[in-house]
């Protein structure tokens, strides 16, 4: 079966437009699966793995870009160092509220699993959100994080990288890469850390690692299963970097669908466009 095809569109929240693309039947049933990107990702970064998740799993799929991502308005810089906070607790129940979503799974990959984890874990509108699915989530900072986003800035400022970005963040290009490095190589940043929000994690939660991910090490994975009170399952994978929808899309797609197929039916008021 040929990928659904995405359709693009954007929602307005506090204000301000933020770029989204829905994919998968309007009728399905079931939790919309909604994804975060990561600190330099944006809609179109997702490539094709929405699509195919959402042909898989039989469900509605939502991307959007964070504000200064991909086609969504710009931010001002510096983004303040709370900016995953800021997402997890102002925008993240805004959109949902503003896209009528009522019940939802978050597929967070990086700083969006992150964002993930803290929305569960504030009882922010809890009921909204029936599961997590994160790629490479971060719960604290680590040496291996910021050698490679050190090194990730050499290439912006000295090689390919910043091409590379403003084929998918356009005018963006700058306040994505700087909102993102400057704040996590600030050095206060180094204290960083969302354990606090892991014991009222009580919804299902399914982690993956890549082996040889640059920016994180699989004590991510152990903080989140020490700290969350919902079932709990981690994937770890072999021969995989920081992007396993990129390095194993095939495990990383069972493992939503298998997550999605496992939640009991929501009440009548699933969600909505």
């Amino acid at each position: 079966m040929s990928p659904t095809a995405g359709a693009a569109s954007s929602v307005v929240v506090g204000g301000v437009r933020l770029e989204c693309a829905w994919f998968g039947r309007e009728a399905a049933r079931g939790p919309v699966l909604v994804f975060l990107h990561e600190g330099l990702g944006c809609v179109r970064m997702w490539r094709d793995f929405p699509a195919r998740v959402a042909d898989d799993a039989g469900a509605r799929v939502l991307a959007y870009s964070r504000r200064g991502y991909g086609d969504s308005d710009a931010v001002a810089l510096p983004r303040p160092l709370t900016y995953m906070h800021d997402e997890a607790l102002v925008i993240l129940p805004e959109l949902l509220a503003a896209l009528e979503i009522d019940d939802a799974v978050l597929v967070g990959h990086s700083d969006g699993g992150s964002i993930a984890l803290i929305y569960a874990g504030s009882g922010v509108l809890p009921a909204r959100v029936r599961g997590l699915l994160l790629l490479a989530p971060h719960v604290f900072c680590e040496d291996v994080s910021v050698a490679s986003i050190q090194q990730a800035r050499a290439q912006f400022l000295y090689g390919d990288l910043r091409p590379k970005l403003a084929r998918y963040h356009g005018d963006n290009t700058d306040g994505a890469f700087w909102g993102w490095n400057d704040a996590w190589l600030d050095p206060r940043f180094r204290a960083w850390n969302i354990e606090e929000y892991l014991p009222e994690v009580r919804i299902p939660v399914v982690a993956l690692q890549g082996k040889q991910d640059p920016y994180g090490t699989l004590a991510q994975l152990d903080a989140i299963e020490r700290g969350v009170r919902g079932p709990f399952r981690r994937v770890e994978l072999d021969a995989c970097g920081h992007d396993p929808t990129r390095d194993a899309p095939d495990a990383t797609r069972a493992a939503i669908t298998e997550l999605v197929l496992s939640l009991s039916p929501a009440h009548p008021a699933t969600s909505a466009r």
